[in-house]
C-alpha cells in the first residue's frame, strides 16, 4: 500500500546551507508506461533526502523534474535553483581538472582566470591538491567523481540531485567515495536529493530515506543516527534488512 504526503503551504525559500522543493499530485507518463503518479513530496532547506526503489520506478525522472529538465503532466512542482548530477562524470577530456570543476562559473560569465580562482581552495579542502592541472584520462574514477561534484557545487545552486553517483565505481572506490560525500556535504551544507540502488549508502547518508514504488512513495522515515556512521551499527543493520525486504531482495544474500 503507497502512502502520500501531503504538499507544503508554503513557497520554497533560499536560505542559508540550501533550498527547497514540493512536489505536490505530481504525475508523469511517458506512453503507456506510468513513471510517477499523484506523488506528494516536500524536501527542507539543508536535508538531504536519499531516494530507492527498483528501476524503473521513476527516481530519475523526480531529479529532473526537480531540476526542470521535465515537466510534469499533472501537478505542481516548486523549486529552488536544482542542478543535477548524473551517474557519468561527463568532464570535458580536453579541459583540465580544474577548468572542468569551473565550467558552471566559466558559463556564468567569469573569465578563465577568475572561474579558476573559485575553484582552487576547493581542490585542496577535497583531497585533489596538486591534480589542479590533470587531464580527465590522468585521474582515478574517485577523482574524476570529486571534480564531477566540484562542478556541481560550484554551479551556486542552493539543491543537489545526485543520481548514482557511484554508481559506476569498484565497490572498494565506491565504499571510499561515500565515506567522503559524507565529509564534503558537512563542509558545503547543501539540500541534496540522492538517487541510489544501493541501499546501505542512502542509510550511511540520508537524513531521511524514501522508497518509490510503482510512481508513488511506499515508505519514508527519517533517518538520525549520528555521524560519522558505521555499516555494522545495529540500528543501520535493520532498516537495511527492513528496505530490502521492502525491496524483495534476499537479506542474506546481500550480507
Amino acid at each position: 500500500m503507497t502512502t502520500k504526503l501531503e504538499a507544503p503551504a508554503q513557497e520554497p525559500r533560499n536560505v542559508e546551507g540550501g533550498g527547497t522543493a514540493s512536489l505536490a499530485g505530481v504525475s508523469r507518463a511517458f506512453g503507456a508506461v506510468r513513471a510517477l503518479e499523484e506523488l506528494d513530496l516536500e524536501v527542507h532547506a539543508g536535508e538531504l533526502v536519499a531516494v530507492v526503489g527498483p528501476s524503473g520506478c521513476g527516481k530519475t525522472t523526480l531529479l529532473e523534474l526537480v531540476c526542470g529538465l521535465q515537466t510534469p503532466d499533472a501537478g505542481r512542482v516548486r523549486a529552488d535553483p536544482a542542478v543535477l548530477m548524473p551517474q557519468r562524470d561527463g568532464l570535458l577530456p580536453w579541459l583540465r581538472a580544474i577548468d572542468n570543476a569551473a565550467l558552471a562559473v566559466r558559463l556564468a560569465g567569469a573569465s578563465r582566470e577568475q572561474a579558476r580562482a573559485r575553484a582552487h581552495p576547493l581542490f585542496a579542502a577535497f583531497g585533489l591538491e596538486g591534480f589542479e592541472r590533470a587531464r580527465p584520462h590522468e585521474l582515478s574514477g574517485g577523482m574524476r567523481q570529486r571534480v564531477a561534484f566540484l562542478r556541481t557545487l560550484l554551479s551556486g545552486k542552493p539543491v543537489l540531485c545526485l543520481d548514482e553517483p557511484f554508481a559506476a565505481l569498484d565497490a572498494l572506490t565506491r565504499r571510499e567515495m561515500q565515506d567522503w560525500l559524507a565529509q564534503a556535504l558537512r563542509r558545503e551544507r547543501r539540500t541534496v536529493l540522492l538517487v541510489t540502488h544501493d541501499v546501505e549508502e542512502a542509510l550511511l547518508l540520508a537524513d531521511r530515506v524514501l522508497l518509490i514504488e510503482d510512481g508513488c512513495i511506499a515508505y519514508d522515515k527519517p533517518f538520525d543516527l549520528p555521524r560519522p556512521r558505521r555499516r555494522d551499527d545495529p540500528e543501520l543493520v535493520t532498516r537495511r534488512r527492513d528496505l530490502l525486504t521492502r525491496l524483495g531482495v534476499d537479506y542474506d544474500a546481500q550480507a
